[in-house]
Formats: structure tokens, C-alpha cells, sequence
């Protein structure tokens, strides 16, 4: 009995010990910086030169675009937080009314993009598109597990 006793503790302290360290791990991530949308933008524009190789002209146009996406969106993202504190939720018309309006941006900005960049460039940035939309839906399905 005594036997069973102290082996009953020991795998007690070591499952108690490896949820500890989990838990630091989470604790130790650095926090994310916080940028102003002009320096996300210049951030992403440097980002898109490197990769694409874009001349100053293309580097102009681009910027004029990030700045009318950064708009749009910080435009939205005000009227959610209002939404939120007045504590009204969206039907699903009005859901399904604001996905047609951003599925219609994207494909704005995309046709913007592409008169934009060469055909080079252009197949270059969708591909890294959808590289980013994979790694995105890869954490959130690590971020929905995290939480169960």
C-alpha cells in the first residue's frame, strides 16, 4: 500500500510539472508590437518591394493602395467596436451583406494589384497569398485546439 502510495504521488508531481512548464512557455512569448497603420503599411510595403522587386513607380502605386485598404479597414474595424459596446449583433442578412461587400474589396484590390505588377509579380504575390492564407488557417486550428 505504501508502495502504491508514493508511486500515486510521483505521477502526480510529474504530470504537475509538465503542465507547469506548458504554462511558461505560453507566459514567455514576447507581446506583439503595436504599429500605427502608416507603419504597417510602410512595414508591408517594405516587405512587398524585397519580394516582388517593385520599381518606384510600382512602389508609389502600392502605397496609395495599402493606404486606401488601411482606411477601409480601420473604418470597419471602428464600426464593429461600436456595434460591440452598443451590444447589437448582425443578422444573418447583414452578415451575409458584409461578407458580398468583402469578398468584392479583395477582388478590387486584386484587379488594382494586377494592373499594378507584371504578370511576374503578380503570380508571385497571389502565390504568396495563399501561402499566408494556409499559415493563418494553420493558427487558428492550433489556436482552437490550445483552447479545448
Amino acid at each position: 500500500m505504501k508502495k502504491l502510495f508514493i508511486a500515486a504521488l510521483l505521477f502526480v508531481g510529474i504530470a504537475n510539472f509538465a503542465q507547469d512548464t506548458d504554462m511558461d512557455q505560453k507566459s514567455n512569448r514576447e507581446p506583439r508590437e503595436r504599429l500605427t497603420p502608416e507603419e504597417r503599411n510602410e512595414k508591408h510595403l517594405k516587405k512587398l518591394t524585397s519580394e516582388l522587386s517593385l520599381d518606384a513607380k510600382q512602389q508609389e502605386q502600392v502605397k496609395q493602395l495599402l493606404a486606401e485598404k488601411s482606411a477601409k479597414a480601420e473604418k470597419f474595424k471602428e464600426v464593429r467596436k461600436d456595434q460591440k459596446e452598443a451590444g447589437t449583433k448582425l443578422t444573418t442578412d447583414q452578415k451575409r451583406a458584409l461578407k458580398d461587400e468583402m469578398v468584392a474589396e479583395k477582388e478590387a484590390n486584386d484587379a488594382k494589384m494586377k494592373a499594378i505588377l507584371t504578370a511576374d509579380q503578380y503570380t508571385k504575390w497571389k502565390a504568396n497569398q495563399d501561402e499566408n492564407k494556409d499559415k493563418m488557417r494553420e493558427r487558428i486550428k492550433e489556436h482552437r485546439k490550445e483552447k479545448m
